[in-house]
């Protein structure tokens, strides 16, 4: 099943907000000093890419940086990231076959807003760890 939601996500929004945060990723390596935001939005475009079957879960060894970053991408690009997100889902679930498309679309909010400091795992992963997976 998760492949099946996969492809689907794939061909009607994955590949659209891969490209959004890849975008982001390029402005954040064009300002230089903004680089390790560049890394962390090419890594949540691979989780777009693929939602299903993976979730964020927090890094045990975040730490002060971590939070002053998550400041500074809030301002720079996560609230447009997340915006897209929630207009993805809302559009998604308008259609009955297209609610878990949406959520899954929600579930990339959180990891917009605030991505350092955190990892993408597997959900079997999550699981082992005593984290409830979003989806």
């Amino acid at each position: 099943m998760r492949t099946l939601l996969n492809i689907i996500w794939f061909v009607l929004a994955g590949i659209w907000m891969a490209i959004g945060y890849t975008l982001a990723a390029l402005i954040c390596f064009i300002l230089i000093i903004t680089i390790p935001f560049g890394i962390a939005s090419l890594r949540i475009a691979l989780f777009a890419l693929w939602p299903f079957g993976r979730t964020a879960a927090r890094r045990e060894d975040a730490g002060a940086a971590s939070a002053i970053g998550n400041v500074l991408w809030l301002l720079l690009c996560g609230w447009w990231l997340a915006l897209a997100n929630l207009v993805c889902g809302v559009l998604l679930c308008i259609t009955i076959i297209g609610i878990p498309l949406g959520l899954g679309s929600f579930k990339l909010i959180p990891i917009s807003l605030l991505p350092l400091g955190r990892e993408i795992i597997g959900v079997d992963e999550a699981r082992a760890r005593g984290i409830e997976p979003l989806l």
